[in-house]
């Protein structure tokens, strides 16, 4: 385990790609592990991205020490949640969103032309 000072956004998605384990109480940490595929234990009673719990790589630990002790041991014998990337987190989201722009723009002209 390394404690570092706060890192920039390249520099800590580079350390967390090469990391077996990630402990967090950040919601943006729980899903760039799950785009990652790095396992992510949460140490929060909740979360806003319950997508990365139920398919990602996250697994919500709390404060119990006991849990997060046990989560972890399991993780770095290679027994913890593996997880998978979700549906649509493909880096295609632009893409999408421009198709359909591209469709409602065309009905909306369409539909001022008749």
């Amino acid at each position: 385990m390394i404690m570092l000072p706060p890192q920039g956004y390249l520099e800590m998605l580079g350390l967390m790609a090469g990391a077996r384990i990630v402990l967090t109480d950040s919601g943006g940490l729980q899903e760039e592990t799950t785009a990652l595929g790095v396992p992510c234990l949460t140490m929060r009673e909740n979360t806003e991205r319950p997508i990365t719990v139920e398919q990602g790589t996250n697994t919500m630990v709390g404060r119990d020490i006991a849990a997060i002790r046990h989560h972890a041991a399991e993780t770095l014998a290679g027994r913890g949640k593996s997880g998978r990337v979700p549906e649509l987190w493909d880096g295609r989201t632009a893409e999408r969103i421009a198709a359909d722009l591209a469709t409602w723009l065309l009905a909306r002209r369409n539909a001022a032309v008749n």
